[in-house]
Order: C-alpha cells, then sequence, then structure tokens
C-alpha cells in the first residue's frame, strides 16, 4: 500500500457474544494492529445499537490505551451536538495528558442515533446548527485559547489534541476546508458523495496552526480471509447483520429472513451502503484497497474490519499487513 492504513472499530457485539467480550476483543485488535504498524485506530459514539459497544467513546479510548502503549488512538466519531464542548475537552484533555502523543479526536455532527434516542439524550435537533461553532469552542478549550472568558477545560487546555472533520456529506467538506483541519468521510457507510466531497475540501482548504495542506482520509470495509469462500461467507454474514441494524433496528432475523430483506428495495439500500468493500484473499483485498487509494487520491485509509465474528475480526486484521509495502 502506498498510503497508511488504520482502523475503525466499531467494538461489534456479535451473536453469542457480550458487550464485555466485544471490548475485549477491541482490546486485542488494537495490540495487534500496534505491532502491525497500523497508524491508529479509532471507535464511534452509538447509541441504542445492541450490536456496537463503543457508545461511551472516550472511556472505550481510555480502556485501550491503557493495554497499548505507542499506537494512536482517538474518536471516528464523537457526535460534538450530543455534548457540551467543555466536557469533551475536558475528557480528551484527560486522554491526551494520560497517553500525551497518542489520541485524536475526531468529531461529527449526526446525532449517532434515531430520534427516540436523541430525545433520551436531551438532545435539541437544532442543535447541529451550532456545529461550526461548537467545533471552534471545543478547539479553544485545548489550545488554552478559551472563547468563553473565563472558563477553561482542565486537563485540556495547552494540549492542542488534534482535530478531525468527520463527514458523509458536502457540508463536513465545506467546514473541514474553512477550518483548515483533516477530513474524514464515512464511505464505508455512505459512498455516495465521496468523490464530489474529497474534491470540495480539497478546493477550498485554507491552511491553519494545525495543518498546512489538504489530508484525507477515506473509509473502506476490508474483509480478508484465508479463502475467497471464507470471506465470501463471513461477507454474507455482515449483510445479514446490517439488515438487523439498518433495516430491523437491533431486530432479530434468520437467516432466509435476512435474505428476503436483501432482496428487496430495502435491501439495496444495504448493498449501497457496502458500494466500497474490499472482500476476498490477500491479493485481492490488496488490488482493491491501491485502486480505491488512486482513484480518491487518499492520503490515509481507515478500514472497518466488517467481521461478525470476534476470531475471524482478529484474522482479519492479522492478515491485513500483507497489503502494506
Amino acid at each position: 500500500m502506498s498510503v497508511p492504513l488504520s482502523i475503525l472499530d466499531l467494538a461489534t457485539v456479535g451473536k453469542k457474544e457480550t458487550p464485555r467480550d466485544a471490548l475485549d476483543t477491541s482490546v486485542a485488535i488494537a495490540q495487534l494492529a500496534e505491532t502491525q504498524g497500523y497508524r491508529r485506530v479509532w471507535y464511534a459514539e452509538h447509541h441504542n445499537i445492541r450490536a456496537i459497544a463503543s457508545s461511551a467513546t472516550s472511556v472505550v479510548i481510555a480502556h485501550v490505551a491503557a493495554h497499548t502503549s505507542s499506537i494512536r488512538l482517538g474518536s471516528g466519531g464523537i457526535m460534538l451536538p450530543n455534548h457540551a464542548p467543555i466536557v469533551i475537552a475536558e475528557q480528551f484533555g484527560t486522554l491526551a495528558t494520560l497517553h500525551p502523543g497518542r489520541i485524536d479526536l475526531g468529531i461529527g455532527r449526526a446525532p449517532g442515533t434515531d430520534q427516540t434516542t436523541m430525545r433520551a439524550l436531551r438532545r435539541d435537533p437544532r442543535s447541529a446548527e451550532d456545529f461550526p461553532r461548537d467545533v471552534l469552542e471545543l478547539q479553544g478549550y485545548l489550545r488554552g485559547e478559551t472563547r468563553v472568558p473565563g472558563v477553561n477545560a482542565t486537563p485540556g487546555a495547552g494540549t492542542n489534541v488534534p482535530l478531525y472533520i468527520l463527514g458523509s456529506s458536502l457540508f463536513g467538506a465545506q467546514l473541514a476546508a474553512l477550518l483548515g483541519l483533516p477530513y474524514a468521510f464515512a464511505s464505508h457507510f455512505a459512498p455516495a458523495s465521496l468523490h464530489d466531497a474529497i474534491a470540495i475540501y480539497r478546493a477550498r482548504f485554507q491552511a491553519s496552526e494545525q495543518l498546512d495542506h489538504p489530508y484525507v482520509i477515506a473509509g473502506a470495509n476490508v474483509l480478508v480471509a484465508d479463502t475467497a469462500e471464507d470471506a465470501q461467507r463471513s461477507f454474507e454474514a455482515v449483510r445479514r447483520a446490517r439488515v438487523g441494524i439498518i433495516v430491523g433496528r437491533d431486530r432479530s432475523y434468520t437467516d432466509e429472513e435476512a435474505d428476503a430483506v436483501l432482496a428487496s428495495p430495502q435491501g439495496r439500500y444495504v448493498d449501497q451502503m457496502l458500494q466500497y468493500s474490499a472482500v476476498g484473499t490477500s491479493d485481492v483485498v490488496r488490488q482493491y484497497l491501491d485502486t480505491f487509494a488512486n482513484e480518491t487520491g487518499a492520503d490515509e485509509l481507515m478500514v472497518v474490519h466488517a467481521v461478525p465474528n470476534a476470531q475471524a475480526r482478529l484474522r482479519s486484521v492479522e492478515l491485513l499487513p500483507g497489503l502494506r509495502a
């Protein structure tokens, strides 16, 4: 690979697994990624989804950081409208104080959940409109240049935790360009605007104190197995699992029921989400990721090991270093 590889770990809770099992696997993945030369591992804030155990994202980062020694860890992302900027500055300032030089803060403006859970989070749907202002407020706390007189983040001030704007639309690209921040596009589940967003970001980028040139991270699903047959079987399990998460909102489907949904218009939406997926043996996935990196011009690829089984997911991570020259 000509660009660095990183991992987005969703702390997936597989069938017959518990959240503790998922978090133990997350530690094992980060430890393996550290020895195999990955650049970073990020965790996503999702709420009220049975199959994802990374809802308390900063806590997960702290736990994994305590069990690793050098790999960068961060959020991919924190949904900033769910939180007061001062709280996130304190959380990530604490992480950076405990683990200096290892913490990233990726932020997005989506809720990371459904409307009912938004109400449980006490989130005002209009809070997304304040996202640009909240980003600047958060940045000020971390730099020790507060925008709120008399209010400082402790820990946090002066840690300069690097910010990354996450997005799946043109809005995030425009904001990242305006603020001179790195931009990560969620093409692993929202592929439609990938190329347009990257083009806008690069064309409008303005240098900043953090970054003097555009930096793009593109997401892709990967599933690497010892044989093509094993990889394809696992990918079919991934498609069926997505039916339960996306279409059924955590409803349990039999394989036959999931296959019926996948054959319907709703199912085609699931496959559209998985458009950028590399499935197969090392050679096949290597070729796919090389092409994907060249077509997007990405500076880094953030891969999701989209395998519902913990051991198979670890094996996929283990095989992926063969993709990096």
